[in-house]
């Protein structure tokens, strides 16, 4: 079972990572970066309810804020190669519950990076 410092490890973890791929792709702005805080606030919640989860809350977190951008602002993150050959798509997680999350070109069904590591 994951101590409380193990969970805020986790969060702390999963906010910089996604951040960081936020960053990585220009839109890491005052409003987006709201919405990681209230995904991490949310996940917050479900690993005092799940401590065992700290392993899956970077997925989850990257799933949150994805699904908050396409409501507010649109697809993301765009997989940057389809998007030169003119098909733009988002980028999806995988695995969607499990640990080692990395970004997927669910066209071409290629790993594109590890969360957090979005060039």
């Amino acid at each position: 079972m994951a101590s409380a410092d193990d969970i805020e490890t986790a969060l702390h973890s999963a906010r910089a990572l996604i951040l960081a791929d936020l960053t990585a792709r220009d839109v890491a702005d005052a409003a987006v970066v709201s919405l990681v805080e209230k995904a991490v606030t949310h996940r917050r919640w479900w690993l005092e309810q799940w401590p065992d989860g700290t392993e899956y809350v970077l997925g989850l977190v990257a799933q949150d804020v994805q699904d908050a951008l396409l409501e507010a602002y649109g697809r993301w993150p765009l997989c940057a190669a389809c998007a030169a050959e003119g098909d733009p798509h988002a980028l999806s997680v995988e695995p969607e519950l499990g640990p080692d999350p990395h970004w997927v070109c669910g066209k071409e069904g290629a790993v594109v990076a590890p969360v957090g590591r979005l060039a």
